[in-house]
């Protein structure tokens, strides 16, 4: 009789999620690749749609309590359970170090969702990957000392920048159960978390790149004819780092004579707030919130618009963009971008080559999009540079190779 294939255990935030394309994208390479797993979601979806993405994963996916005080019978099974494992004598000692420097609910959470999943993983789990190096990562270290099982991590922006030094140096000492590997898609997030970790291989650059197969040709883009509407699209939560009140001070500095409008799809907590700032400066009329939508409605907008916008920036708590998907979804339709040099954009638009980068002023901003519209050949020639860019350094699957690689060989180990 043959034996189960080893099987890794993915641990996510939540899952689905429209806002994270690139996880999706991600997961289902991993499986088209051979690579068997099931995923832990800690939340339950919030999103009403999907992206077709989510559709094509066939792994089999598991939710977590999302609070403790949802399941406590569940809860606690897997803590008596848990409390018989080699590993809890650790597993509680390290949750107790790392309590005496957090003192949360979440962190107590991270703990209790832990032993679930230590007590429900199948017997033929060879290891844990975690998306982001903060909440998953921790339920997955927990897991892993409690089974005794290696764990890996994907590392993207917030959970690099908000996560405190102690907490980061602690997922990747071997000495303190930190992780197999880790992987994060941006060269500045690499670079940092190399100067935290015990050694600096333990961390590895790979880049999402785009799985171009899923996207149609670019459209044949002639220059915007002379006094036509300049369409302006952006793509992006609406959260502190991705800059739209900027955007929204630099749209009411455009010149009178200029025929703009600008729509914007994502969802976010800012919503409300900053369509009062648009109507208080007498835009309303100009902007179109079309809310969160799934990827084909994306790039249709893409296809139809005449500028990409995205004006992020660094949030009073640190947060910031790694290296924004839409900026690649864009380029990849031949889309001109405007941007900001902030956190990993650099790494993909060099400012007049690929695309341009500004500070993230009103005043900056308006005057970018002025001398777009002001001169309609510029666009196509930067976007030309961005999707040849696009072609040979960003496609997905020499990550996805890489990728896979490492976790196989993560898996192996523990057999």
């Amino acid at each position: 009789m043959t034996s189960p294939r080893p099987r890794l255990a993915v641990v996510v935030k939540g899952w689905p999620r429209l806002s994270e394309t690139f996880i999706a994208q991600e997961l289902v390479a991993l499986e088209d690749s051979g690579t068997p797993f099931e995923i832990w979601s800690l939340r339950h979806p919030t999103d009403t749609r999907t992206h077709p993405l989510h559709d094509r994963l066939q792994a089999p996916v598991h939710y977590l309590p999302e609070y403790l005080r949802d399941d406590p019978v569940r809860v606690l099974r897997a803590a008596v359970c848990a409390m018989r494992l080699p590993g809890f004598a650790a597993a509680w000692r390290a949750f107790r170090a790392d309590y005496a420097r957090d003192r949360s609910p979440n962190r107590a959470r991270r703990f209790g969702q832990a032993c679930v999943l230590a007590r429900e993983l199948p017997a033929e789990t060879q290891g844990l990957y975690a998306h982001f190096l903060h909440t998953p990562s921790s339920v997955a270290r927990y897991t892993a000392i409690l089974r005794g099982l290696p764990w890996s991590f994907s590392a993207h922006a917030k959970d690099i920048w908000t996560t405190p030094d102690w907490e980061l140096r602690e997922k990747l000492s071997a000495s303190s159960f930190g992780a197999a590997f880790g992987a994060t898609c941006t060269s500045i997030g690499a670079e940092h978390l190399r100067a935290l970790a015990d050694t600096p291989d333990r961390v590895d650059l790979v880049y999402h790149g785009l799985d171009l197969s899923r996207f149609p040709d670019p459209p044949d883009r002639a220059p915007r004819a002379p006094g036509a509407p300049l369409k302006l699209l952006s793509v992006g939560r609406l959260v502190e780092k991705k800059g739209f009140d900027r955007l929204i001070s630099a749209l009411a500095l455009l010149p009178d004579g200029l025929d703009w409008h600008w729509t914007h799809i994502g969802g976010g907590t800012l919503k409300d707030d900053l369509a009062a700032r648009a109507g208080k400066a007498g835009l309303s009329g100009r902007i179109s919130w079309q809310g969160a939508q799934d990827q084909p409605a994306v790039i249709a907008a893409m296809r139809g618009a005449d500028l990409f916008v995205l004006p992020s920036r660094v949030a009073r708590d640190g947060d910031r963009d790694g290296l924004p998907n839409v900026l690649m979804e864009a380029a990849s339709q031949k889309l001109p971008v405007l941007s900001t040099p902030v956190s990993a954009i650099p790494e993909f638009i060099e400012t007049g080559v690929h695309g341009v980068l500004t500070d993230d002023a009103p005043d900056s901003i308006a005057r970018e999009i002025t001398a777009f519209a002001d001169d309609p050949s510029r666009g196509p020639a930067l976007a030309e540079a961005a999707y040849d860019r696009l072609n040979a350094a960003f496609r997905m699957q020499p990550g996805i190779d890489r990728l896979a690689r490492r976790l196989n060989a993560m898996m192996a180990k523990s057999r």
